[in-house]
């Protein structure tokens, strides 16, 4: 990848956190914890992944090239001794686990948030929203509030419009901002989870799920254990997939939590 990725910072100084979000998400999805955990005195940087918001599209999609390029981020920004908190949501919680697997000295330690290293069937979902973001014609669209008008019979969740509205873009003509016929194409490699080989991380880890999650299955915390033998499970209450959405203070004292554990 040629360009680096697009990334924001929440809080002043050397960051403690880096965020990987999910699915249709972008960087600044993770705001609103970045700044609570900004008034506790800890640093954020949120990235955008490939074909996600500002950062660069790319020709296929690969979770082992994703996690290849936050770790080149990462080091490239704080150096080989970054010893930063890696927290990813889904897709991202996909890209972090590679990432702490695969450069563990650049992870101090781990959240792998609503997710499991396992083939996420739930991805499957995702089909419905492609099909209305492509049935939407963006050369007769005059505002948002038109698009959130006609997205209502194929989405009707108000929530989940909301979100994919945040990558409806209006410069130089609407368009939708993310790689959105790649992702589409590859929405079965996106499901799956691609063996790490013999490997494992040995750093505090913390399982964040949504308690009423569909993503959410107790039988995974085996898979995680083999990998990451130091996981903690934190069950968020009032919380479904999206639960930095959900619950967003509960999500900062997890986070506050597993970054003690660290030290």
């Amino acid at each position: 990848m040629a360009a680096g990725l697009s990334f924001e910072v929440v809080g002043d100084g050397r960051p403690d956190f880096a965020f990987l979000h999910g699915l249709f998400g972008r960087g600044r999805n993770w705001t609103q914890v970045a700044k609570g955990l900004a008034a506790q005195g800890w640093t954020s940087v949120l990235f955008d992944l490939p074909n996600h918001g500002s950062s660069p599209w790319t020709q296929h999609f690969s979770y082992p090239e994703a996690a290849g390029a936050v770790a080149a981020e990462i080091e490239a920004r704080l150096g080989h001794d970054a010893r930063i908190t890696l927290a990813g949501h889904s897709l991202g919680g996909k890209v972090a686990m590679l990432t702490a697997l695969a450069h563990p000295d650049l992870v101090a330690s781990l959240a792998v948030i609503d997710i499991a290293p396992t083939r996420s069937a739930q991805v499957s979902g995702f089909a419905a929203y492609f099909a209305a973001m492509d049935a939407l014609d963006l050369g007769s669209l005059t505002s948002r509030g038109q698009a959130d008008r006609e997205l209502t019979a194929r989405i009707p969740d108000r929530a989940v419009r909301g979100f994919l509205l945040t990558n409806l873009r209006p410069d130089g003509g609407w368009h939708w901002q993310p790689n959105l016929r790649l992702l589409e194409d590859e929405l079965d490699a996106i499901s799956e989870w691609p063996d790490p080989g013999e490997v494992s991380y040995s750093g505090p880890t913390s399982w964040i799920v949504g308690e009423r999650s569909p993503y959410y299955d107790p039988g995974d915390l085996a898979r995680l254990r083999r990998l990451f033998p130091a996981v903690e499970t934190v069950v968020v209450p009032d919380a479904g997939h999206w639960v930095h959405a959900d619950n967003p203070s509960a999500v900062v004292a997890a986070l506050a939590e597993l970054r003690r554990r660290q030290s």
